[in-house]
């Protein structure tokens, strides 16, 4: 058995390039970035204004001027206007080129239009005020949004806006989800009183949609030559596999054995965690990477969140994230010399800080706990008691909200 850093090294040194693919910008959303979007030119590429009111010279206020002929109007869209006479103005519009022979511009409001003749209000000009400058933004060729960023719609605005209209981004994996056991039926059905529902894959299956991962549902009954014969051939169908149930010792817990027979080399079975202890990790000669996670449902989905879910975000490319900690409000005592993993509700409080509710199960079967929180908070072995106030990473599988 290893502990929770040789398991997580283990399966970090194992990841898989599933190569790139060039998509259209528009459906980029979701997708990991696998180039640097630089610009084409200077944001802004021109001298803009940010205000509806007038330009003028600087200078020409500065010297006591208060009245400005107009001249014309500068529109957004058009050709950048020239002042012709210092003491004069143009009216100008938001988004417009900041016409040539100006270098400050006074809002509407602070000035009095009559007969083509613009009057300042009794206020303070600042030189310079109310223009956007070329290039104060980026200046051409820099890098914008890197490489490995996961695109949200302000990514993907900023790829429009540099004329990206294709972008090179993760291939995704071919993936199956399997459960096992002869308990297992279908949502749809009506379990009969020794049987329950599938659950663990649907979780699995929606927590990869997160990375816009797609999966493969199948179902592997308690019968050891129709285990060994359907994974012989997905292995060779899948990048991935991910199993649940059927690791850990009981006498229909083929998948140790069937894998091994099928020449999948297994880089561990069983980490000093709880929940998720019969965890097991392989690959087939770097062809298929072989997830067994145990049946719990606690279990199986702490696993996915604490190691499959960071395994994928890695072998596409994605930026690393900072772990985050949240400080434990209530004591938890845990006896076994195992790390430990509670269902927690973190909350912000006034003062910013993250708090971590421990909430009450009953063990890693309990998943109904789980809508009860919003992360796993990690506790390390080697204490039996673990005290309020002290801060512990937490393992987020959904957003914070208070409530």
């Amino acid at each position: 058995m290893i502990t929770v850093n040789e398991a997580r090294e283990i399966i970090q040194s194992k990841l898989v390039q599933f190569g790139t693919e060039s998509i259209d910008t528009k459906q980029a959303l979701g997708r990991i970035l696998q180039q640097d979007i630089k610009t084409d030119r200077p944001l802004p590429p021109y001298h803009r204004v940010t205000m509806d009111g007038i330009a003028i010279r600087f200078d020409s206020y500065q010297s006591g001027k208060t009245q400005f002929k107009i001249e014309g109007v500068a529109a957004a869209g058009s050709a950048q206007h020239t002042l012709v006479d210092d003491n004069n103005c143009l009216e100008v519009m938001t988004g417009a080129v900041l016409p040539k022979n100006t270098d400050t511009v006074i809002r509407y409001e602070d000035v009095e239009i009559k007969d083509q003749l613009a009057v300042l209000h009794d206020i303070t000009i600042t030189n310079q005020q109310n223009v956007h400058f070329q290039g104060s933004d980026r200046s051409e060729g820099q890098t914008v949004v890197k490489s490995g960023t996961i695109m949200s719609p302000i990514e993907i605005g900023i790829a429009a806006s540099t004329g990206h209209s294709t972008l090179l981004v993760s291939q995704h994996p071919k993936v199956a989800i399997i459960s096992t056991g002869d308990e297992l039926v279908n949502i749809e059905d009506s379990p009969e009183p020794y049987q329950i529902r599938r659950s663990n894959v649907h979780m699995i299956q929606t927590a990869l949609a997160d990375l816009l991962i797609s999966a493969t549902r199948y179902h592997l009954h308690d019968n050891y030559d129709e285990v060994v014969s359907s994974l012989k051939d997905l292995v060779q169908t899948y990048d991935v596999l991910i199993l649940s149930g059927g690791v850990s010792k009981g006498k229909f817990d083929f998948l140790p054995k069937a894998l091994d027979e099928l020449g999948v080399s297994k880089l561990f079975h069983k980490i000093k965690q709880r929940p998720g202890k019969p965890f097991w990790f392989g690959e087939l000669d770097g062809q298929c990477t072989v997830f067994a996670l145990p049946g719990n449902p606690v279990s199986s989905f702490m696993c996915t969140v604490n190691y499959i879910l960071p395994w994928f975000s890695a072998s596409l490319k994605r930026q690393a994230s900072q772990d985050t900690y949240a400080v434990l409000s209530a004591d938890i005592q845990f006896k076994p010399d195992l790390t430990y993993y509670p269902i927690v509700k973190v909350m912000s409080n006034e003062k910013g800080s993250l708090l971590a509710e421990p909430i009450n199960n009953n063990g890693s079967g309990d998943f109904a706990s789980l809508a009860d929180g919003n992360a796993f908070l990690e506790l390390p072995r080697g204490k039996t008691r673990y005290t309020a106030g002290n801060a512990f990473r937490c393992l987020f599988y959904r957003k914070i909200y208070n409530s």
